[in-house]
């Protein structure tokens, strides 16, 4: 149950990195709403998830969740990069990731 809470503590903090984008652009307190619930429910998760996980492990693939999301939502959603080396790069933190997942 820990690493289903860690996998929606990285989905919450995607989106909650895509409504700082959103706020930035509407600038309307729905879109802020959003940003607290995306963020709220990412710590929210990722506290339940650090009962049972060491506080390394958690936090190291909540970021790694958090950081190639948002990057990808970015390439998806906003026209970033699409580069190969970037998607290499990403590839590599959520590669670390899922080692973190198979030595824990």
């Amino acid at each position: 149950m820990a690493w289903v809470s860690l996998m929606l503590a990285g989905f919450f903090e995607m989106f909650g990195v895509a409504m700082i984008n959103k706020v930035h652009r509407d600038r309307n307190w729905q879109s802020f709403v959003l940003l607290v619930i995306g963020f709220g429910g990412s710590f929210l998760f990722l506290a339940n998830a650090m009962k049972t996980l060491p506080m390394g492990t958690a936090y190291a693939i909540w970021t790694g969740i958090g950081a190639s999301g948002g990057a990808l939502l970015g390439m998806l959603f906003y026209g970033e990069s699409r580069e190969w080396k970037r998607i290499l790069f990403i590839a590599m933190v959520l590669g670390a990731a899922v080692g973190l997942k198979v030595v824990s």
